[in-house]
């Protein structure tokens, strides 16, 4: 996930700012200028999140950062520590304790606030099991996308919110899963995209809408190589 705070909107970045958004994380790569740290350690770390691989290099590029912005390394740091939780037998014993330090170090900084708050509450959420302290940090996290125009946030806030309404509200809970699949789909975000069509057709009743939705998500998780939604197809 990429908070969109390195990238400058100027030139080839621009362009990498898009290809990055669409999944092709090697293209986007290739058009950043030698000098733009910030934007090379996101683009590395999200796609290590996406297909489970590259952990050394996005490992790389967040310490090559680290001298010129230590908080946006702090934060892309604990998401690499994060998905190592989730998704790695070789997790680290210190992995949640600094996942959860660069989190909340980041929630001071003005351009990871709503990012940073997002994360502790998967955190809380995935890894410590505490659904009251994750439904309230997705609830701050979707304040500041709304008051701050970040409809990739608001599309994972209102995605786990959605999750956690499932079990009291089931309408509603589907309703918040539409909105982040269609605010993912809006904003050309395709591993997010697939992934949100995936979770909405897990929840809808057996007909044709969950089968096209399972059929898109499969082509674009194979398409872009998306490890762990692979898994779950």
């Amino acid at each position: 996930m990429t908070t969109d705070a390195a990238y400058m909107m100027d030139g080839g970045t621009a362009v990498a700012r898009m290809l990055h958004r669409m999944g092709r994380w090697d293209e986007a790569l290739t058009m950043l200028p030698p000098d733009a740290a910030a934007e090379r350690a996101e683009i590395l770390v999200d796609r290590y999140w996406w297909r489970l691989d590259g952990a050394a290099a996005a490992e790389e590029a967040v310490s090559a950062l680290q001298p010129s912005d230590p908080v946006l390394a702090g934060y892309l740091t604990a998401q690499i520590r994060y998905t190592r939780l989730l998704f790695s037998p070789e997790s680290l014993p210190e992995d949640l304790q600094l996942a959860r330090e660069g989190f909340t170090t980041a929630t001071a900084d003005r351009r990871l606030t709503g990012w940073a708050t997002f994360w502790l509450g998967v955190l809380a959420d995935n890894v410590n099991k505490d659904p009251h302290a994750a439904k309230t940090a997705y609830r701050q996290a979707l304040g500041h996308a709304r008051e701050h125009d970040d409809a990739l946030l608001e599309s994972y806030a209102v995605r786990h919110i959605g999750g956690h309404l499932l079990e009291q509200d089931r309408e509603q809970g589907i309703a918040h899963l539409r909105r982040s699949y269609h605010l993912r789909a809006s904003l050309g975000a395709r591993p997010q995209t697939a992934a949100a069509a995936l979770t909405l057709a897990g929840e809808l009743p057996p007909g044709a809408e969950p089968d096209t939705l399972r059929e898109t998500s499969g082509l674009t998780a194979r398409e872009l190589e998306l490890t762990w939604l692979l898994r779950t197809l």
